[in-house]
């Protein structure tokens, strides 16, 4: 089954085809960033006409690397949501339209299953069950997998995520916007040791996360320093958020007897968060699986390989357009028409 995939539910616009029997055969992406960088964060209309004018001419360009015409596809996955209402609508509609003419079904994806199963697009793709790491801008999230569908909460962000915690410190240091990625790099340069920042929730039997009280300590960091320390700065921010995510990972895989872990969203990408996990994991004998760092941020593939899933397991719904802006990945039930 060849499934078309449309992500679009901020600000980039995902496109990508992927075969039931051949895996990702093309995928293409527009980030918004430059659009987005003078206001210093998203603009949710600009977003949603950016996206309009990406669509088309995205999904003509995949569909030309893939050798296949619109006619060759077997189905449509959009980004149902979370989003921006009128980022998700954009995608939402030209998926049902497009389903629609060429009688095929359209299916909505929630985005963060979409993270959650991008792991699965490369090799060797990680086995169910296992635990969740979902770090990204807007989520923190723990959850145990037994299969497409079948997810259970363990732990959730109580205020700022990891992505956010990132990019408000990122501003909060100058570097501009995106900032969680400029951060990171600013931390290489720095001395793990000049700065020691809180672990927030570690000391608790808890899998949640906060990190709004790190970003406040880094601000008073920054209020003392001189912009010649804010290298220092960074890399004391990263290490704490780092060594705050790997508790808790490794607390998770201990109360479920998991032994596989996967991570995906933006903060996914992170260098340090993914050799000290693979460090930590290999101690015992657990193995760690991430996206490569291109589908750690939101794309298309994910959302046409979560599609593809349900789909091929007989999953369908009726023609209405649906965007949803707030929804938990605990309320996913498996793909409807499955054993």
């Amino acid at each position: 089954m060849r499934v078309l995939g449309i992500e679009t539910s901020c600000d980039e616009t995902g496109i990508a085809v992927y075969d039931t029997d051949h895996g990702l055969l093309a995928h293409a992406l527009h980030t918004q960033a430059a659009l987005h960088q003078d206001y210093g964060g998203v603009v949710p209309e600009l977003a949603s006409r950016d996206h309009i004018l990406r669509l088309l001419p995205l999904i003509d360009q995949v569909l030309a690397e893939a050798k296949l015409t619109r006619r060759d596809l077997d189905g449509v996955a959009y980004t149902e949501g979370p989003g921006l209402i009128g980022a998700l609508l954009t995608g939402a509609t030209l998926a049902k339209t497009l389903a629609w003419t060429l009688d095929i079904p359209a299916l909505g994806v929630h985005h963060l299953e979409g993270h959650l199963l991008a792991p699965l697009l490369e090799e060797p793709a990680p086995a169910f069950p296992f635990v969740a790491l979902i770090v990204s801008g807007g989520h923190s999230l723990l959850m145990d997998v037994a299969g497409v569908g079948q997810y259970r909460q363990l732990g959730d962000t109580l205020d700022d995520a990891a992505g956010e915690a990132f990019d408000k410190t990122a501003k909060l240091l100058g570097l501009g916007y995106p900032g969680g990625p400029a951060l990171a790099r600013l931390a290489e340069d720095g001395d793990p040791k000049a700065f020691r920042f809180a672990r927030p929730l570690t000391d608790r039997p808890t899998l949640d996360f906060s990190f709004s009280g790190l970003k406040t300590q880094v601000m008073l960091a920054a209020k003392r320093s001189d912009p010649a320390q804010y290298a220092d700065i960074a890399r004391g921010f990263e290490e704490a958020v780092v060594d705050t995510l790997i508790w808790k990972c490794l607390r998770a895989l201990d109360e479920t007897g998991r032994d596989r872990l996967v991570v995906a969203g933006g903060v996914g990408a992170n260098r340090r968060l993914r050799q000290r996990l693979q460090a930590e994991l290999g101690e015992r004998a657990a193995s760690v699986h991430f996206p490569r760092p291109l589908f750690c941020t939101d794309n298309g593939a994910m959302i046409a390989l979560a599609g593809a899933l349900r789909l091929v397991a007989g999953e369908r719904e009726d023609a209405c357009i649906r965007a949803t802006p707030r929804r938990d990945l605990s309320t996913l039930s498996p793909p409807a028409g499955s054993p």
